[in-house]
């Protein structure tokens, strides 16, 4: 469990995470959603210690996050971050054995471990020796989501992690995704701003703006029930897009007809 009191994290004076209070449950996939700049990211870094509250207090499984524990909680959460991260320099499977590599796993665990994570992840074991640049986008992410997991982390941290892909190859990923998901029951905090991704993931929702957090729940609870007018105009100016969308690809289809 993951839980955040009265959180709060400025840079330069302006406030990115104000005065957030949150559970995130166990082997459930929460949702950070809302607009670019509310904080969605801030708080991922937050909770997994790359950047330290300016005030409020975060604990996992109720060991206190702080500048001495953070990186040895830190290990025991994946981070995946926008457009995979990857060291250009490293290779695939350089990449995925980094910090195993680090903590002095022996060369055969490595092995054994990637194997598992081929094969969960349908990543073609002969690419491994490549480099990110002779990967495509659906692949580098594949071998960022290896990383994420290969020391076999209790929590899964994704930032945006299909938003730089074409849309057949994300719509591809999430499904392999919500897989994996549900075989590996781990607890996943994963940050978009598409609604119907979050709605495709989503066991709760957490819908952000300006710093704060707007509403959470279920993700019906953001259509039926909105917590405050902010909420109605997101959901809307998200379902007119997607509304939009299905237009012009009627017109297209139409059009060839």
């Amino acid at each position: 469990m993951i839980r955040l009191d009265g959180v709060t994290k400025s840079y330069g004076g302006s406030i990115a995470v104000d005065d957030v209070s949150l559970t995130i449950l166990p082997g459930r996939t929460t949702v950070l959603i809302g607009p670019s700049g509310s904080g969605k990211s801030t708080l991922l870094a937050l909770i997994i210690g790359l950047e330290l509250p300016d005030a409020g207090r975060i604990a996992v499984d109720e060991h206190p996050l702080t500048r001495l524990s953070a990186l040895s909680l830190r290990r025991r959460m994946g981070y995946v971050v926008q457009d995979g991260g990857l060291f250009p320099h490293l290779t695939a499977q350089e990449n995925i054995c980094l910090m195993a590599k680090e903590i002095g796993w022996p060369p055969q665990r490595r092995r054994d471990r990637i194997t598992e994570l081929c094969a969960l992840t349908r990543f073609p074991p002969t690419a491994l020796g490549r480099y990110p640049v002779e990967l495509s986008g659906g692949q580098r992410q594949r071998v960022s989501l290896m990383r994420a997991l290969m020391l076999d982390p209790d929590v899964l941290l994704m930032d945006e992690p299909l938003g730089a892909l074409d849309p057949m190859i994300r719509a591809e990923l999430q499904d392999e995704l919500k897989d994996i998901f549900g075989r590996l029951a781990k607890t996943v905090v994963l940050v978009t701003h598409d609604l119907s991704e979050a709605a495709f993931f989503s066991d709760a929702i957490i819908l952000m703006h300006q710093g704060h957090v707007v509403q959470q729940g279920l993700f019906r609870d953001l259509i039926e029930s909105p917590a405050e007018p902010f909420v109605g105009q997101f959901v809307h100016a998200q379902l007119r897009r997607l509304a939009m969308i299905n237009e012009r690809a009627m017109k297209i289809k139409k059009g060839r007809a």
